[in-house]
């Protein structure tokens, strides 16, 4: 489906209130996770972001930004007369096919006006499963043995947009029970799980990381999710509540799973804490799934192979190579529709925890964790793409080279 079929009528034909709803109708019908009302010197713009990739779907008059602007605070409690400073909130619409959108707002002073990003969050609980998020066979095993334990940390690295959240929700979603405590501390929460506690950081009056999991500390907790390892603080006490008896699960901000255990340790992290405290560390990316109509055979060199490693990787040797490339037809969005994982997953081990006391440099954790079958990001996006389920194009600009 072509963006330009589903877009709003000349801004001019319709009020604000009816302009935005077809613009909701418009971001739920192409699977768009955000919106971005943008405006600059002489235009306005309104652009979506589908399967990772923004596009531009609208060009409102530029005299109209305000009432666009103030319109989405009032549906989001915000604070209409103030646009000086950003703010966050959220709205929850309805749209003509009974659906609802759970939406976040965050608005964001420039120098031409408020820009506006809404992030469209899913409550469809049914798509929080390790399956549908794209985790293989041997990866969800091993993700299931960690997050079973009793007690440990479990962290879940890559960039912004990786798809950690995701993944974490994933695993809340199957120890949610009843007769388990889970609470979960988030900057924001994105998602909404019954039966978990969740709470929101609030910098502002002094309740971060930090502060909340040591609240949850005194609130009988057997899971902890903590969005996101930040600093020295929250490091230690996650460290310490995994130590004491509790499963901890959170995300951080590294390249892979070897490169997580150096940013610990430069935030002051003990290695025997370290080595002691961690179960797992699953490094991901997200990449765009090849449009199964349209998608085009295509030949890859044997020098090219070798290059990239599928003739002498064991991981790859002996996968049969039906790489594909993305052509683009009625049914996609260039070649491409909707995203999959790719999962570094990384158990620590006896061997590995030697390393670590040792204070070992990311290659040589890299080397070990290789040596006892962790396959790395770039091999693991190798493999989908030699299965037709993504391009070769998509697995070179989202991974390096291990």
């Amino acid at each position: 489906m072509e963006v330009q079929s589903g877009n709003p009528p000349p801004y001019t034909d319709a009020p604000v209130v009816h302009y935005l709803q077809q613009t909701w109708e418009i971001a739920a019908h192409l699977r768009a996770s955000d919106i971005h009302f943008e405006p600059f010197e002489t235009f306005y713009r309104v652009r979506l972001r589908v399967d990772g990739v923004l596009q531009e779907i609208a060009a409102p008059p530029f005299e109209f930004k305000d009432q666009i602007a103030s319109r989405i605070k009032v549906l989001s409690r915000l604070d209409i007369a103030e646009k000086r400073l950003p703010q966050d909130g959220r709205m929850n619409l309805g749209l003509q096919n009974s659906q609802r959108l759970n939406l976040r707002v965050s608005t964001l002073p420039t120098l031409f006006g408020e820009k506006i990003v809404v992030r469209v969050l899913s409550t469809d609980l049914a798509k929080l499963n390790l399956d549908h998020l794209g985790y293989n066979h041997a990866d969800k095993q091993k993700l299931l043995h960690a997050i079973q334990k009793s007690h440990g940390l479990v962290l879940v690295t890559g960039p912004t947009g990786s798809g950690k959240s995701q993944s974490l929700y994933a695993c809340l979603n199957l120890l949610n029970r009843a007769e388990v405590n889970i609470a979960t501390v988030e900057d924001p929460s994105e998602i909404q799980l019954p039966g978990i506690n969740q709470v929101n950081v609030k910098e502002r009056i002094g309740l971060n990381f930090a502060t909340s999991l040591r609240a949850f500390l005194r609130q009988d907790p057997d899971i902890l999710m903590v969005g996101e390892i930040r600093d020295h603080e929250t490091a230690d006490i996650a460290i310490k509540a995994s130590q004491t008896g509790h499963l901890v699960l959170s995300t951080l901000h590294t390249q892979d799973a070897p490169s997580a255990l150096v940013r610990l340790r430069n935030m002051g992290m003990a290695s025997y804490n370290l080595a002691s405290s961690i179960c797992l560390i699953s490094a991901q990316r997200l990449v765009r799934r090849l449009c199964v109509h349209c998608r085009k055979p295509m030949t890859v060199s044997a020098h090219l192979l070798k290059d990239l490693g599928l003739q002498s990787t064991s991981h790859l040797a002996t996968a049969q190579h039906h790489f594909h490339s993305a052509e683009g037809c009625s049914q996609c969005h260039k070649g491409y529709w909707g995203r999959i994982g790719l999962f570094q997953m990384m158990p620590i081990t006896a061997a590995l925890q030697h390393l670590i006391l040792q204070n070992a440099s990311r290659q040589e954790l890299a080397v070990q964790a290789e040596k006892e079958g962790v396959c790395s990001l770039r091999h693991a996006g190798l493999l989908q793409a030699s299965l037709g389920i993504t391009s070769l194009a998509e697995v070179l600009a989202h991974t390096d080279v291990p």
